[in-house]
């Protein structure tokens, strides 16, 4: 449904630094940067803009897809390297589905940050 998503962060340098090395084991990479923020994405396409701003934000929770669980356990040990705080190992939510896996961390801003996998282990 979405194309790209984008939000303002109070601390342009630390969410850059946070988000890079979390989503890192997502395939996510810097696709463009310049006055108007940061685009990270997959394949060359932006998805997630961020910006440097001076409002009051609101936390929001940010899931990103994982192909595979270890793809989940490794973003969740790079959000915490990168500085992010524990809100959930990763692990089965069965109150979601059956094969829910995914790990939660509090980033920059109080962002709910989340990789999950939705199919079931290999």
């Amino acid at each position: 449904m979405f194309d790209h998503i984008g939000f303002g962060v109070s601390d342009y340098e630390a969410s850059k630094a946070f988000f890079l090395k979390a989503l890192q084991p997502l395939g996510v990479s810097v696709v463009m940067e310049g006055p108007f923020g940061i685009g990270l994405g997959q394949n060359n396409q932006p998805s997630l803009w961020m910006h440097q701003s001076t409002q009051t934000l609101a936390p929001l929770h940010l899931a990103f897809a994982a192909t595979n669980r270890k793809q989940v356990d490794e973003f969740y040990r790079a959000a915490l390297q990168a500085g992010g705080k524990d809100k959930g190992a990763p692990g089965i939510r069965p109150h979601y589905h059956a094969n829910y896996y995914g790990a939660f961390v509090i980033g920059p801003d109080g962002h709910n940050v989340e990789a999950v996998c939705h199919r079931p282990e290999a």
